[in-house]
Parts: C-alpha cells; sequence; structure tokens
C-alpha cells in the first residue's frame, strides 16, 4: 500500500492539494471500497485499484482547487465521483449526492458510513423530481449529461447566485454552443491530472 500512498501523496502535491494523514488513509479506503463494491455492483470500468487512483481519485481532485462552495450537490454520483472525494478534502462543506440508481446509492451510503462523512446526504431519486429544503450553490457532476441537459434538470436546485461545475474530458465546444442563452460560461479551467494522459476541463456555469 506504500506505493499507492506515495502515488497518491504525490499527486495531490502536483494539485497543490493538502491532505492530512486522515484524510490520506480516508481516500485509500474509499480506493478499496470501491474496488470492493465494483466487483459485484459494477459501479465503474476501471477494474485495477492502482488505477482507480488516477482514473478516479486524482481525475476527481483536480477540479477541487477551482471550487469554493458550501452546500454542493453532485448528480450522478455513481461510485462518488467527485462528491465522496471532495468530501474528505472539504470536510467544511455540506454534499449531498444524488443518484437514481439504487445501488448506486447503497454503495454511497455504506462509504459514508465507513468512511466517517457525516456531512454528507446520500438521496436515491431523479434529478428532476428531487425537491430538497434548501437549494446548493454549487452543483457539480462528472459524466452525468451534456452541458445543455445537466442544465436544464438541476436549474431548479441552484441557488440565485449559484454555479455549475462540470467535469468534462476534451475541452466541450459544441456543449457550450448549444447552452440556452441565459447561461454564461463563467470560466473553463484545463485541468493536469497525474498519471493521467488525457484532457480534463472544469466548466463553471452561471445564469447570466
Amino acid at each position: 500500500m506504500s506505493s499507492s500512498r506515495d502515488e497518491l501523496q504525490h499527486g495531490l502535491t502536483t494539485l497543490g492539494l493538502t491532505a492530512s494523514t486522515e484524510q490520506i488513509d480516508q481516500l485509500l479506503a474509499y480506493v478499496e471500497l470501491l474496488d470492493k463494491w465494483n466487483r459485484v455492483y459494477n459501479l465503474t470500468a476501471v477494474r485495477e485499484s492502482e488505477r482507480m487512483l488516477s482514473y478516479h481519485v486524482l481525475d476527481s481532485l483536480a477540479a477541487l482547487p477551482h471550487i469554493t462552495a458550501q452546500q454542493v450537490l453532485d448528480v450522478g454520483s455513481g461510485g462518488g465521483m467527485p462528491g465522496i472525494l471532495f468530501a474528505i478534502l472539504r470536510p467544511d462543506w455540506q454534499l449531498t449526492l444524488l443518484d437514481a440508481n439504487h445501488k448506486k446509492t447503497t454503495f454511497l451510503k455504506q462509504a459514508v458510513i465507513e468512511l466517517g462523512l457525516s456531512q454528507v446526504e446520500v438521496i436515491c431519486d431523479r434529478v428532476e423530481a428531487y425537491q430538497p429544503a434548501q437549494k446548493f450553490d454549487v452543483i457539480t457532476s462528472r459524466a452525468f449529461a451534456e452541458l445543455n441537459e445537466f442544465i436544464r434538470l438541476t436549474r431548479h436546485l441552484l441557488t440565485t447566485d449559484g454555479y455549475w461545475a462540470a467535469l468534462k474530458g476534451v475541452y466541450p465546444y459544441e456543449e457550450i454552443a448549444q447552452l440556452p442563452a441565459d447561461i454564461r460560461v463563467q470560466a473553463v479551467e484545463a485541468l493536469q491530472v497525474p498519471n493521467l494522459a488525457a484532457e480534463r476541463h472544469l466548466v463553471k456555469l452561471v445564469v447570466a
């Protein structure tokens, strides 16, 4: 496990993120849990636990330095990317992980318990039907839907001064071109993920 720990520590340092020993332990425990459950529940196409570090953990956390938040909604959270990972490094954030797949939310609830993430709530519901008591200042997603659809399904969940933070692969020129007229691109951050030779971008959107 020391090699995984070293790789993780180096990756976090490269991303400009600091983590306590306890947080490093939590991130590694998350990978172990994801690997274990993935054999039965098919949470991710990535089968090797050592690849999960770069493909899921560091890939998700690369966006973290560009996001400031208090109440965060992770839509289509699946295996907890990026929501669980954000929660580990940002214990002061309140996070809600939303997914319509019962098997995935069962895993998420178990992860929240085992990792001691008391500030995280897991909801099994369709996003368009979800009506929380409180709206969110940041709504994020990773591989959930095209930007236009992401906005359409979640618009009712965003605070008036909030923003969307979508984790994307290559620069989504076509998706941005199809955005509604009242949606403005606040920023598109090019992300460099350690040990991952692939394009990644964080797209931040606001209501104009």
